[in-house]
């Protein structure tokens, strides 16, 4: 394992990670986090917080946190959609890590949801271990559809739409997917009750 102070992986578009953030009960929540990569060189990342969430609070009390990438779809849904608190910064499935400062840079409202948009700087930084990269439609539908459950109760979404988004993940980490896939979107159905609102 190397340690810099970097960030340990390549970040392109809009990368998908989890931040863990230090709370004031000394646990360390786990949430997702949506990385933009700079969009010319030397720029920070940034990343936005919508809501009044646990990591936009422990982002102003601590001012940073660790960013991770895992590809256990398992620890992905448990941070984006429960509470999910360990002793630990870093996640048993983490392939490496980046502890980042971070500082609020602009704010605004949408949909009547406050958002922060913060930058990001890495302080420190580790690659855990390396692999193959593999393409798995049934891992992307998970991803996808932890989007589409958070915003089922959002006034700006269609909710139709997107339950005939999460129908169609569904089908495809059924098709797609491993048994990690399958017992991520188990629990995420399980937290959301999403096909509930198929009645609605």
């Amino acid at each position: 394992m190397s340690e810099t102070g970097d960030w340990p992986v390549e970040l392109r578009g809009v990368t998908e990670s989890v931040v863990a953030t230090l709370g004031p009960n000394d646990l360390w929540n786990f949430a997702a986090l949506g990385l933009h990569a700079p969009s010319e060189n030397g720029a920070p990342v940034t990343a936005t917080t919508w809501g009044n969430t646990r990591t936009r609070r422990n982002f102003h009390r601590q001012g940073g946190g660790v960013v991770q990438f895992t590809g256990d779809p398992r620890e992905f849904v448990a941070a984006a959609l429960t509470i999910h608190e360990r002793e630990e910064p870093t996640l048993p499935g983490a392939d490496a890590w980046v502890e980042v400062e971070a500082t609020q840079v602009d704010a605004g409202s949408e949909g009547g949801t406050r958002w922060e948009r913060w930058e990001l700087r890495p302080v420190e930084s580790a690659v855990v271990r390396e692999s193959v990269p593999t393409i798995n439609r049934g891992f992307s539908a998970v991803v996808d559809a932890t989007v589409a459950c958070s915003r089922l109760d959002v006034p700006a979404f269609d909710t139709a739409v997107l339950v005939n988004r999460l129908e169609y993940f569904a089908e495809t980490v059924e098709k797609c997917g491993g048994p990690r896939e399958a017992e991520a979107f188990e629990t995420l159905s399980e937290e959301t009750e999403w096909r509930s609102y198929r009645e609605q």
